[in-house]
């Protein structure tokens, strides 16, 4: 109908889908729709799964990568050729869906050929002890993680113009241009004249800018670049494609039939679970999507039928309850005992001033006359702040911990402190400490932490489940 708004969206789709990129294909871009309505949408697409881990290091082990070999000095070539031959057999289990094998490997293997000499080049530079070591290393690891979206952007674009599907690429990495744009100038310039009524949009995740994506985003730049092309094309609806739902706990402990899909939650929620590395979208991704007033929808790739969980900026549950169960058991509690911190102004401030020279921050804080303690990142507890502290305060103490949560948009009533307390007592948890400010829409508790999964299970029950 003429004048009929339509809608346009920006897309995310996660590197566990993009190794499924059939079903990408048919549950995502195609579905249910008549072939017109294919369009309107834009896909930012992430490496496929594992891809990033092998040419940076792996997120959770920390096993090296190619960028380790590169700032060792040592076998980084050898580490890029056998990157090389896993891309190059990624590629062939997408040929039965329509990859053109023969240029997808020439692609990437002219790719990683100019990285390989970009690479040396800094290497030489490094190796002159005229510059700065750290800035070197980090042009290296943006280099590098550029690779996986791009190889994963091209075949997406070859496999859907090889079912009929016009789609447009857009190589934001910029990897064979001079141009000295911020983030922003180069998402500004590149989606210029696209219509986008005509083409399936895909877009990589990685964006090269003057600034550095990956030194203030690191692993989380592919959302930051979903964010701004949404902000910048001004998208009625920002989606993210997960293998899984937003749900009240995670299925793995609670199992599946006791893991109840989100289907409305705010904005304020998901920095809630960001909070404690369990991110529906990175926390500087969200930021400017909430102040522009686009609205977040969480989606499971493998349950295409279903809406997903909506995210926006003022939505408040009708009926007070808790929406989510979540936590981690990778955290220590540091607590610090003082007899002449009662009644002293400022004595937290000179703790967190060393906590800040050492960049650890806290997942939680809970305090009392004499004691503040911190739960802090297991990977984020280091000997010299354990030493600093231990050299100030009488009594220091570090315990390995977990910490679980109850969350929702509006849980702001008596007795639900009390229902979530119970449910842990009822099972023989203790609580080491707990924290929940006034906003009332996070409850932590810190147990110990090989009664985690115990917890998560005990308060799906007691707090979700039983609520319907």
């Amino acid at each position: 109908m003429e004048g009929k708004h339509t809608m346009l969206t920006v897309e995310k789709i996660g590197g566990t889908s993009m190794s499924r990129f059939a079903d990408v294909m048919n549950n995502i871009i195609i579905g249910k729709r008549r072939k017109a309505e294919y369009f309107n949408r834009i896909f930012v697409v992430s490496a496929y799964n594992e891809v990033t881990n092998w040419l940076l290091e792996h997120k959770k082990t920390g096993e090296p990568g190619v960028y380790a070999r590169f700032a060792e000095q040592k076998g980084y070539h050898a580490a890029l050729k056998k990157v090389l031959g896993k891309l190059v057999d990624i590629n062939g289990t997408f040929v039965d869906i329509g990859l053109n094998l023969t240029e997808a490997n020439d692609y990437i293997t002219t790719r990683i050929h100019q990285a390989r000499s970009t690479l040396d080049s800094l290497a030489h530079v490094l190796s002159s002890g005229y510059v700065d070591r750290r800035s070197i290393l980090l042009a290296a690891r943006e280099i590098l993680a550029s690779l996986g979206e791009a190889h994963s952007a091209w075949n997406s674009v070859n496999i859907l113009k090889n079912n009929k599907i016009h789609a447009t690429l857009v190589d934001l990495s910029g990897f064979q241009d001079s141009e000295f744009l911020t983030i922003d100038e180069r998402v500004h310039k590149a989606f210029k004249g696209i219509d986008f009524s005509r083409t399936v949009t895909i877009v990589t995740g990685y964006t090269k800018g003057i600034e550095g994506i990956m030194r203030e985003f690191d692993r989380g730049y592919s959302e930051v670049t979903f964010s701004k092309i949404a902000v910048e094309v001004k998208a009625d609806e920002a989606v993210i494609h997960k293998e899984f739902h937003l749900s009240s706990a995670d299925p793995k402990i609670v199992g599946i039939t006791k893991s109840l899909p989100v289907n409305f939650t705010n904005y304020d929620v998901a920095d809630q679970l960001a909070d404690i590395g369990l991110e529906a979208i990175h926390p500087k991704a969200s930021k400017p999507l909430e102040n522009a007033g686009i609205n977040l929808r969480i989606k499971n790739t493998f349950d295409p039928d279903h809406p997903g969980a909506l995210i926006s900026k003022d939505y408040v549950g009708k009926e007070s309850r808790v929406e989510i169960i979540a936590g981690t058991d990778k955290v220590v509690i540091v607590e610090i005992h003082d007899p002449s911190m009662v009644g002293e102004v400022g004595f937290d401030m000179q703790i967190m001033e060393l906590f800040y020279r050492h960049h650890v921050s806290y997942v939680v804080k809970s305090t009392n006359a004499n004691s503040i303690s911190m739960v802090i990142w297991e990977k984020d507890k280091n000997k010299a702040l354990l030493k600093e502290l231990r050299e100030r305060y009488p009594v220091v103490t570090v315990k390995a911990v977990a910490v679980v949560c109850a969350i929702g948009s509006n849980f702001a009533k008596p007795g639900v402190l009390a229902k979530a307390a119970n449910a842990l007592a009822a099972n023989k948890i203790n609580v080491e400490c707990i924290s929940q400010s006034l906003r009332q829409v996070n409850m932590q508790f810190v147990i110990r932490r090989e009664q985690y999964e115990k917890a998560i299970i005990a308060l799906n029950d007691a707090l979700c489940v039983d609520q319907g």
